[in-house]
């Protein structure tokens, strides 16, 4: 016996409210409450431009997104969610902002402020030569211009289109690369060390690296 559901419990377009009405309703509760969300936004966020910023973001918002509003009476409630979530989409904003801020910032070091380690620099030996390819191209490039052919950093940026504090980070990154190239190789090559890596068991390695 099939039991038939009562018209009235179920929602119905024609219940619905009319797009303009529900614009209407929000446009009036925004003017209503927008010395009271101001207010909300400065306790919460600590400062008045972000505040007035994140205002205007939510206005504009739940004015787009009027249509989506089923029932006038729940408008408040109905902003509320707007808000929440323009809130949260700001401070994320916030978050990748400050560690892009954080990313340049590091890449702008001075030479004063980045520089390189002694241990890292007695790394360039013999037989660094014939570990450059096994390195990054990039990390390659720069070591061959500047630690080996003797090229200055103000020379390497400009032909890069960089800065010379942003060659000091990659040298840095490159030195640190072959480092740790260097003491993988030469953990097994305890006859010849890094000076004079040139035993048959060396090669090998150098050769397999090449290959990966």
């Amino acid at each position: 016996m099939s039991v038939e559901s009562d018209p009235h419990t179920r929602p119905s377009s024609a219940n619905r409210t009319h797009p303009a009405e529900a614009m209407d309703a929000v446009r009036k509760a925004l003017l209503d409450a927008r010395r009271e969300i101001r207010g909300f936004l400065v306790r919460r966020l600590k400062e008045r431009t972000a505040a007035e910023d994140v205002l205007q973001q939510f206005s504009l918002r739940a004015l787009e997104r009027s249509s989506e509003l089923r029932d006038v009476k729940s408008v408040r409630g109905w902003l509320s969610r707007i808000l929440s979530s323009v809130i949260a989409d700001y401070q994320r904003s916030e978050v990748r902002r400050r560690n892009m801020k954080a990313a340049v910032r590091q890449s702008t070091l001075s030479d004063e402020e980045f520089e390189p380690e002694p241990e890292i620099d007695s790394a360039v030996c013999q037989c660094l030569h014939h570990l450059m390819p096994t390195l990054r191209p990039s990390y390659a490039d720069i070591l061959s211009r500047i630690d080996l052919a003797g090229e200055t950093r103000q020379r390497v940026a400009q032909s890069l289109g960089t800065s010379p504090s942003n060659v000091t980070v990659r040298l840095h990154r490159a030195r640190q690369a072959l480092r740790k190239r260097l003491e993988q190789f030469c953990t097994t090559c305890p006859e010849h060390g890094y000076q004079d890596c040139a035993c048959q068991e060396m090669r090998v390695l150098r050769e397999r690296a090449a290959r990966t």
